[in-house]
C-alpha cells in the first residue's frame, strides 16, 4: 500500500547542508502500528511530513498503491492528505476561533461533503472520543487530552487509510496518554498507524512494529515486509475543494475575535467612502435643484435659428488651433495681422428661405408659446483706396453688429467693454457713429474685416492707418435711383462717396480681450457702435423706397427685372425691410415641448446634403449642458482628492492582511495539512478582505445618511433649499461595489503570500 525507495531529503543553510534522510526504503503494511524511535536530528519527524505529504523528497520515491508520486503536482499532494492522511499532533493544532465541532468538520468540507452528511460524522467521530457533550465548545475551553482527542476525531473523521502521529503524548500526563495511545490502539486495528515518539517504552507497550532511525539512516526494523507478503491495501485519492461560503465562515470567526481592529479598519476604510458619498449625495441633490430650476425657468429659452451657426467639427477646430499656434501671443508692435476667415472653416450658413419659414409655421401650436423673427436692414458702405479704388461692402447688422446689443451707459462707456476688453488703441465712445475693430490676442483679423476697412490683400496694417481710415456709410434712399418707376443702385460709387448725405464713419478703436478672459474674448471682427446702428434702422425704416410701393409696380434693384408674380414682399427683402427673417426664434411651452420641437426641427434636415440643413441653437440645452458640465467638472475633482483615501485606505488593508496572515500562519499550515490547495488558503483571506469591504462599505454609507442629515439643516440655512443633499441609491451600490473591490485589490499581495507559505514551517509556528 505504501512504500518508500531510496528516499533523501537535506536542507540547506546558506553553505552548509543537512542530510535528514539518506536513502530510506521502507514498506508499509495496510493495518499496522508502526513506532518510529530517535534521537532528536535523526529524520524521524521529515519522514513523517514526507509520507504525509506536507514536505517533498529530492530523490527516490514514494509509491503510494503501485503509483509512483514523483509526477504529482500540488493538487494531487492536497487531495492524497485530505483523502488518505490523518494527523495527530503534538502540539494538536485545532483552529481556535471555530468550535470543536467545526475543526472536525473542516476535512470533510474540503472534501466536498455536504452540510447534512458532514455535521452527522463529525459528531459520530467526537462521541468515539467521548466528546460528544463538547461539540460546541471552543478548543481553548478543553484540556489537553480533550484537545488531542479533538484531534484524533479530526484524523478519522474522514476515514483514512494512513493515521501519522507526531509525538501524540508529549503534552499530556501519564494518565491521559495511556487513555490515548489506547484510543491509538484501537484505531490501528483497521488503519496504517506510524507514530514518531522519544520513548521507547510506549513504543514496545502499543506499537505491532518498531522502526529505528539515526542520523538519517534506518538502522533497525523489527519488522520488514517480507517479499512473499502480500499487500492489497489500496488508497483512494479524490480531489480536494473549498467553497467561498466556508472560507468566509472562517475568516469571520476569525474576524469575531477581534473585533475592536476589525471595527478600526472598517472605519478607517470608510473614511473614503464617506468623502465621496457626501459629494455624490451633494452633487445629485443639486443636479435634482438646477433640473427644477431649469424647468421652471429655462423651458420656454427659445431655439435660435439664425443665418450663421458654428460648426464645431475636430477638423476644423484643429485648423484654428494649428494657425494660432503661427504668431507670437500679445505682440508688442503696433501692426494688425490678416488670418483666413473662420466662415471658411466653422462657420455654417442657414439658407432661410420662405419655405422654410412656412414649414416652422405649421409646428404644432400647442408645443409653442410664440415665435419670432429677427428681419435686418442693409448698411451700405464705400471704401477708398489708391490701388483699387471705390468699393462697396453691402451686408446686414444682424451679421457683423454684435457689439451693438453690448449694454452701454449714456456716457458710451459700457461696464462689460472694461471688464473684457483692453483698448489697444484710439477711444470707444458708442453714442457717436463709428467702428470698433476687435482684434485676437495675437492681434490679427480676418482677411475680410481687413477688405471691408479699404486694405486689399494686406499682411498688416498700422493702428495709426486702420484708424485713419476714413469710410462712408451710405443709405438706401441715396444708394437707390428711380428710373421709369424702377429702382435700381446706383453704380456710381465715387459719387456715393462723395454725396453730402452720406455719413463718415472710422474706427473708433481697436481693442483686444483681456489675457484672463480670453475663453470669452476670443475672435475678431467689426463692431458698430448703437449711434450708428440707431441711425441707420431709422433712416431705413423711413426710407421713400419702401413707402413708396404699391403691389402693381414693378422695380428693377438689380440689372434683372422681377417677374409680374413678384410683389411688394419680394421687393422689401432687397431693401432690408425684408419678410424672410434673419433669425426665428422658437419659445417651447415647457421642456417636453422643446423635445418635440427638436425632433420637427431635426426632420427637415433628413436626407438633406450638410450644406442645405439648417442648424439651430437650444439655449436651455447649452445653459443646462454648461451647469451640467462644471457640476461634473466639480464632482470629479472633489471625488478624485476623496479617492487618494481609497486608495491610502487599500494599501492599510494590505498591511492589515499581511498582519493577520502572520497571525494565522499556524491555521495556514493546519489547512494545508487538512488538504486545503492553495487557493483554498487565498479564499480564505479573499473572504476576510471581503467581510472587511463588505463593513466598510456599509458603515461608510451609513455614516453618510447621517451627516446628510445636519448637512441639510446648513444648507438650508444658507440658500433656503429644502433637501438639497440626496444619496442616490445607485451610487450607494456603487460605492459599496469600490469598496469591496478596492480591500479585495489591497489584501491579493498578502493573500497570494499566504497561500505560498511551506506547511511544515507554518505548523511550526507559534
Amino acid at each position: 500500500m505504501l512504500k518508500l525507495k531510496k528516499i533523501n531529503k537535506s536542507y540547506k543553510t546558506g553553505e552548509f547542508t543537512q542530510h535528514a534522510l539518506k536513502d530510506v526504503s521502507i514498506e508499509f503494511r495496510k493495518n499496522e502500528f508502526v513506532a518510529i524511535l530517535g534521537p532528536s536530528g535523526s529524520g524521524k519527524t521529515t519522514l513523517l511530513n514526507i509520507i504525509g505529504g506536507l514536505d517533498r523528497y529530492d530523490n527516490g520515491d514514494l509509491i503510494i498503491n503501485n503509483q509512483s508520486t514523483k509526477e504529482f503536482d500540488d493538487r494531487n499532494w492536497d487531495a492524497y492528505r485530505n483523502n488518505c492522511i490523518g494527523f495527530i499532533f503534538q502540539s494538536y493544532n485545532l483552529i481556535n476561533h471555530i468550535s470543536i465541532l467545526e475543526n472536525v468538520e473542516m476535512s470533510l468540507t474540503l472534501s466536498g461533503i455536504d452540510k447534512k452528511e458532514k455535521r452527522q460524522k463529525a459528531i459520530e467521530a467526537l462521541t468515539k472520543v467521548g466528546l460528544k457533550s463538547h461539540i460546541h465548545k471552543k478548543p481553548n475551553q478543553l484540556s489537553g487530552g480533550q484537545m488531542q482527542r479533538v484531534a484524533i476525531a479530526r484524523s478519522l473523521v474522514n476515514d483514512p487509510e494512513i493515521i501519522l502521529a507526531d509525538e501524540p503524548t508529549g503534552a499530556l500526563d501519564t494518565k491521559t496518554s495511556k487513555q490515548i495511545m489506547d484510543l491509538i490502539k484501537e484505531i490501528a486495528k483497521d488503519k496504517l498507524v506510524i507514530m514518531v515518539t522519544h520513548n521507547p517504552e510506549l513504543a514496545k507497550t502499543y506499537a505491532t512494529r518498531i522502526i529505528e532511525f539515526k542520523d538519517g539512516s534506518l538502522i533497525s526494523d523489527s519488522k520488514p515486509i517480507k517479499k512473499k507478503e502480500k499487500n492489497n491495501g489500496e488508497i483512494n485519492i479524490k480531489k480536494t475543494s473549498m467553497n467561498f461560503l466556508t472560507a468566509l465562515n472562517l475568516s469571520f470567526n476569525n474576524i469575531k475575535t477581534k473585533k475592536g481592529r476589525t471595527a478600526l479598519t472598517a472605519f478607517a476604510s470608510s473614511i473614503g467612502i464617506i468623502g465621496i458619498a457626501l459629494i455624490l449625495s451633494l452633487s445629485n441633490g443639486f443636479d435634482i435643484q438646477i433640473n427644477k430650476f431649469e424647468k421652471e425657468t429655462l423651458s420656454q429659452s427659445p431655439i435660435i435659428i439664425s443665418e450663421q451657426a458654428m460648426s464645431m467639427s475636430e477638423e476644423n477646430i484643429a485648423k484654428v488651433v494649428e494657425e494660432s499656434n503661427d504668431l507670437e501671443k500679445y505682440p508688442d508692435e503696433d501692426k494688425v495681422f490678416s488670418q483666413d476667415d473662420i466662415e471658411t472653416t466653422m462657420t455654417h450658413t442657414n439658407n432661410i428661405t420662405n419655405d422654410y419659414v412656412d414649414y416652422i409655421k405649421k409646428i404644432n401650436q400647442d408645443n409653442i408659446s410664440g415665435i419670432s423673427y429677427q428681419t435686418a436692414t442693409n448698411f451700405n458702405i464705400i471704401n477708398y483706396n489708391e490701388e483699387s479704388g471705390y468699393q462697396l461692402i453691402n451686408s446686414t447688422n444682424a451679421r457683423l453688429m454684435p457689439w451693438s446689443l453690448l449694454p452701454t451707459k449714456k456716457d458710451g462707456s459700457s461696464d462689460v467693454l472694461d471688464a473684457n476688453y483692453d483698448v489697444i488703441a484710439g477711444e470707444v465712445d458708442t453714442t457717436k457713429p463709428g467702428l470698433i475693430l476687435q482684434v485676437d490676442s495675437k492681434n490679427r483679423v480676418y482677411a475680410s474685416t481687413l477688405k471691408q476697412l479699404g486694405f486689399n490683400d494686406a499682411e498688416e496694417v498700422s493702428f495709426e492707418d486702420i484708424l485713419n481710415k476714413e469710410l462712408k456709410l451710405v443709405l438706401n434712399d441715396d444708394y437707390y435711383k428711380k428710373v421709369n418707376n424702377f429702382y435700381i443702385p446706383n453704380k456710381d460709387l465715387e459719387a456715393l462717396y462723395n454725396n453730402e448725405n452720406s455719413i463718415t464713419i472710422k474706427v473708433q478703436a481697436i481693442i483686444r480681450g483681456k489675457e484672463d478672459k480670453e475663453v470669452l474674448t476670443s475672435g475678431s471682427g467689426i463692431a458698430y457702435t448703437n449711434a450708428l446702428t440707431n441711425i441707420v434702422i431709422e433712416n431705413n425704416k423711413g426710407s421713400n423706397i419702401v413707402n413708396d410701393q404699391k403691389e402693381s409696380d414693378y422695380n428693377i434693384l438689380t440689372n434683372q427685372p422681377f417677374t409680374e408674380d413678384e410683389t411688394k414682399e419680394t421687393i422689401l427683402s432687397y431693401l432690408g425691410a425684408e419678410t424672410t427673417p434673419v433669425a426665428i426664434y422658437i419659445y417651447p411651452k415647457d421642456f417636453e415641448s422643446k423635445d418635440s420641437i427638436i425632433s420637427y426641427l431635426d426632420k427637415y434636415n433628413e436626407n438633406k446634403e450638410e450644406q442645405d440643413t439648417i442648424q439651430y441653437t437650444d439655449m436651455a440645452e447649452m445653459i443646462s449642458s454648461l451647469t451640467g458640465d462644471i457640476m461634473n467638472a466639480v464632482t470629479i475633482v472633489l471625488i478624485s482628492f476623496s479617492a487618494i483615501s481609497l486608495i491610502v485606505s487599500s494599501i492599510m488593508i494590505g498591511i492589515i492582511t499581511y498582519i493577520s496572515v502572520l497571525e494565522r500562519t499556524k491555521e495556514i499550515g493546519i489547512l494545508r495539512a487538512l488538504g486545503a490547495r492553495k487557493k483554498d488558503i487565498t479564499r480564505v483571506f479573499n473572504a476576510e478582505t471581503f467581510i472587511i469591504g463588505v463593513a466598510s462599505g456599509l458603515l461608510g454609507i451609513a455614516i453618510t445618511c447621517i451627516l446628510l442629515i445636519p448637512a441639510n439643516i446648513i444648507l438650508e440655512n444658507l440658500t433656503n433649499l429644502e433637501n438639497v443633499a440626496q444619496l442616490n441609491p445607485l451610487h450607494a451600490i456603487i460605492l459599496m461595489i469600490v469598496s469591496v473591490s478596492l480591500t479585495l485589490i489591497g489584501g491579493f499581495i498578502p493573500a497570494k503570500l499566504a497561500s505560498k507559505k511551506d506547511p511544515v514551517e507554518a505548523l511550526r509556528t507559534e
